[in-house]
């Protein structure tokens, strides 16, 4: 078996000293004991040249250590090899056994643990030349070639774990920027149909008005034409940057699109002090406005709160403009802080007058505009009146 997509991730400076510091252990578990039994005991190799030999042997296995990684059955093979006869080797081949055992290549595991085992026989029978020896380092060496085997795999286990939670992290991440993109997506498309649908119905009233009228005076067609040009120049402006926002990469400043200078969503917005602009504006165009203007503290207002209901009552003039042309339009407005902010826009609505393109879209958009903004917002017809009810949240 061998994964196509092992993952070894980089050790960090103690995972790298703790696992030097157990291969070190026999090195050092011998020098100690060499040490403490000379003079009072034969050693094993009484020489000091087969002294020096075992030592060397320790300190070349913890060299090829190095390179377990980039050549795992291949170092873990020979730093077993010289285990026949060091004992200080030991601690070398077993991190490198281990190590080989994390790949999880038991084409590899199987021969170098097989070849291991046997070396370790021939090391006991080398000790006395007997065979129960033998026996008993071959049986030895299996038990900790096992050990080894579970410990490898259980750091396998977890190193694969903390993948695919890093992975998982990441994708949720990744979906995350996604949701928070097509939201903000979403809202730029709010806030195009809430800007061009008020004003291509200002330029259709105004159209109309040259189209059907024959008493305006030449300075009163001079006016409409104006009026025309500048709506068409601001719905142009506004369509500019909207697009602009769109075409702008994520990842640039919030300021500017890739083609510089196109202003974002982050410029100003209209908020509740525009609205008496915007009554003179609809008006002027010939659309009939009453107001009733009952907010309290006003100046309290949330910038955010004002700006959302700038657009209910803008998208509410519209909508008038649209299915009831020429009527009265009655706006209503009252709350204080703690109480809400309330919105009342109210038109004729005649029987028989089709939606047209694009019906009902923009109280959808109203809809999930004030549900974002924590609010609620009805609209039913009664009396013979559309009647659109929004309460906003006003923090005292």
């Amino acid at each position: 078996m061998h994964d196509a997509d092992e993952h070894q991730p980089p050790l960090d400076r103690l995972g790298i000293t703790l696992r030097y510091l157990f291969a070190a252990v026999p090195l050092l578990f011998y020098v100690v004991m060499v040490v403490l039994l000379s003079g009072r005991a034969p050693l094993p190799y009484a020489s000091a040249g087969w002294v020096l030999a075992d030592m060397g042997l320790g300190v070349a296995g913890l060299v090829l250590m190095r390179w377990r990684r980039r050549w795992p059955w291949q170092i873990a093979l020979a730093t077993a090899l010289p285990t026949v006869v060091s004992f200080a080797a030991g601690g070398p081949a077993l991190v490198a056994y281990t190590s080989l055992v994390t790949h999880r290549r038991w084409r590899q595991i199987v021969p170098v643990a097989a070849a291991s085992c046997l070396i370790m026989s021939v090391a006991g029978w080398l000790q006395d030349g007997s065979v129960t020896m033998a026996v008993v380092n071959a049986v030895t060496g299996l038990v900790i070639l096992a050990v080894a085997t579970v410990l490898g795999l259980y750091v396998r286990s977890r190193r694969d774990l903390t993948a695919s939670r890093r992975e998982a992290e990441a994708a949720a991440q990744r979906q995350r920027v996604e949701q928070a993109q097509l939201a903000e997506r979403l809202q730029i498309a709010q806030e195009m149909h809430d800007v061009l649908a008020h004003r291509i119905s200002l330029l259709a009233m105004l159209a109309g008005g040259l189209a059907y009228r024959k008493d305006l005076t030449p300075e009163q067609t001079r006016e409409a034409a104006l009026a025309i040009q500048e709506n068409a120049h601001q719905s142009l402006n506004e369509l500019r940057a909207v697009l602009g926002t769109l075409r702008r990469d994520p990842s640039s400043g919030p300021s500017s699109g890739p083609s510089g200078g196109v202003p974002g969503p982050e410029g100003p917005q209209p908020t509740l002090a525009q609205l008496d602009t915007l009554f003179e504006e609809v008006r002027a165009a010939g659309q009939r406005v009453e107001v009733d203007d009952a907010i309290d503290c006003r100046e309290r207002l949330p910038t955010q709160t004002g700006r959302h209901a700038y657009r209910i009552v803008q998208e509410a003039l519209t909508n008038a403009r649209k299915h009831a042309p020429g009527s009265r339009v009655t706006a209503e407005l009252g709350g204080r802080p703690g109480e809400g902010l309330r919105i009342r826009v109210s038109n004729p609505a005649p029987a028989g007058v089709s939606a047209g393109p694009g019906g009902r879209l923009g109280l959808v958009g109203l809809a999930e505009r004030t549900r974002m903004a924590g609010g609620t917002i009805s609209h039913t017809v009664r009396d013979g009146r559309f009647i659109l009810d929004a309460r906003l949240p006003w923090e005292a």
